[in-house]
């Protein structure tokens, strides 16, 4: 009998999902635990794996539909068995689906975002990939690797074909993809979203023009005049901001700090803290080390209200808010203040990572006690964030660049530098949270940074 491909209950709360798109079609060769069709709860977006080896026999439940957990939604003819011609995708039982405009057959809908668009559907002339790109498309390449790997592959113009895959089955994984791009001498992390935790470093010294080879390409735009139904996320990412502006009396204060010792710090450090923990260093920990001794020292910014009572919790659980191609979402990094310096690195490092590759579970997205956000990576010099219910404040982190500052020596003598500055900002909930305990909160947050004296590993 064939192998019933199940939605799953990704959480005890979460009672259906959504198919936002199908990685392999009818008569295709799937393998066990390969990413078989992507979904989104009101939790997570995330990567199904296939339950079987074998043969995609028929998709029963088609994209941008919405389905009960446990509800059978294809099924997998499994190997030794004689798989019958496949079927053609079925429609559902009655089911929530979101509605989806109407269209001419030539238009494109290659900007609607993955959980409205159908994979097979056309893309339009000005979206094709530049022609120094090679798109993989052969079938054998196609099976043996995940869609972002294909997508990093026609960014960078590389053939899938040249590399070797260490994953299931010489399964190229973006490990692999990416140890071969940088072996080449390509730039990685081109893309706007790439490194989407860590603060920009490009604000400090503009980077030099990109061939067109590499850069990524502009996210393409609906058919002029279409109307185009949100995905889940985006329902819930408005859901949740008009919710957050009606409960929360919004202030914020902005501080600039004198980042030039932890500038210099990672310059010395980055090398050796890669060899010795197999991880990248960068800015983010520092920024989250601070808030959590300031948080430590000012319990009320890592309280909630709870009617007319003040939930003071007790383990600080740092949200840490990640762009993504199809919208935003905060993974929280657990106990933050038990961390070392090494944990608070790959613990973010971790979260960014599955948040891009859709591995997240419910329970990484829930728990926050307090947020830091980063639009600096982008090259805001600050921004305004909006407070992640039910936490009362938020911390968002500017671009570092370099200006010149008046510094005063030991003895009150002053004089003009060139130094590393970011602009910080803390949004906060009036109603718990006077102005001036933000302030002294914000103040030694400041201080940490500008008196950093911790080993970085």
């Amino acid at each position: 009998m064939p192998t019933d491909i199940i939605m799953p209950q990704m959480g005890e709360s979460i009672v259906e999902g959504t198919i936002t798109k199908w990685l392999k079609k009818p008569g295709d060769k799937v393998q066990r635990d390969e990413p078989l069709f992507e979904i989104s709860t009101d939790k997570v977006d995330a990567e199904i794996p296939a339950p079987a080896s074998g043969i995609l026999q028929e998709i029963k439940v088609t994209e941008g539909t919405t389905v009960n957990v446990n509800t059978v939604v294809g099924t997998i003819a499994v190997d030794g068995e004689a798989a019958s011609a496949p079927a053609k995708s079925a429609a559902p039982a009655p089911v929530k689906s979101a509605p989806a405009p109407e269209k001419p057959a030539e238009k494109s809908s290659a900007g609607v975002p993955p959980a409205v668009a159908g994979a097979s559907r056309p893309r339009s002339p000005e979206v094709q990939p530049p022609p120094s790109a090679v798109v993989p498309n052969n079938e054998e390449e196609e099976a043996r690797s995940s869609p972002l790997v294909r997508k990093i592959a026609r960014e960078h113009g590389v053939s899938l074909s040249q590399i070797t895959g260490t994953g299931l089955g010489g399964r190229i994984t973006k490990q692999d993809i990416m140890q071969f791009i940088e072996s080449q001498g390509s730039r990685v992390g081109t893309g706007a979203f790439a490194r989407p935790t860590e603060p920009s470093e490009a604000a400090q010294s503009p980077a030099p023009a990109q061939p067109a080879s590499l850069q990524r390409p502009a996210t393409p735009a609906p058919y002029p005049g279409d109307l185009v139904p949100m995905t889940n996320m985006r329902k819930l990412i408005a859901k949740h901001m008009i919710e957050s502006r009606r409960t929360s009396a919004h202030v914020h204060c902005m501080y600039e700090v004198d980042f030039t010792r932890i500038v210099n710090l990672r310059a010395k450090h980055k090398s050796g803290f890669e060899q010795r923990h197999g991880a990248r260093l960068t800015f983010m920990p520092f920024f989250v080390r601070a808030a959590v001794i300031a948080l430590q020292q000012w319990p009320i910014l890592n309280a909630s209200l709870e009617g007319d009572n003040i939930r003071y919790h007790r383990q600080i659980n740092m949200g840490i808010a990640v762009a993504l191609d199809w919208g935003l979402i905060v993974p929280v990094l657990k106990n933050a203040g038990d961390l070392n310096f090494l944990g608070l690195q790959r613990g973010i490092t971790d979260l960014g990572e599955r948040a891009r590759t859709k591995k997240l579970k419910p329970d990484d997205v829930e728990g926050s006690t307090f947020t830091v956000t980063n639009p600096g990576q982008f090259g805001a010099v600050f921004g305004l964030p909006i407070i992640n219910q039910p936490n009362s404040a938020i911390m968002g982190v500017g671009g570092i660049t370099k200006q010149p500052m008046v510094i005063t020596d030991k003895d009150g003598n002053d004089s003009i530098a060139i130094r590393s500055v970011v602009h910080l900002t803390l949004g906060y909930d009036h109603r718990l949270i006077d102005g001036a305990v933000a302030d002294q909160f914000m103040a030694q947050v400041k201080k940490n940074l500008e008196t950093w004296s911790e080993e970085v590993g």
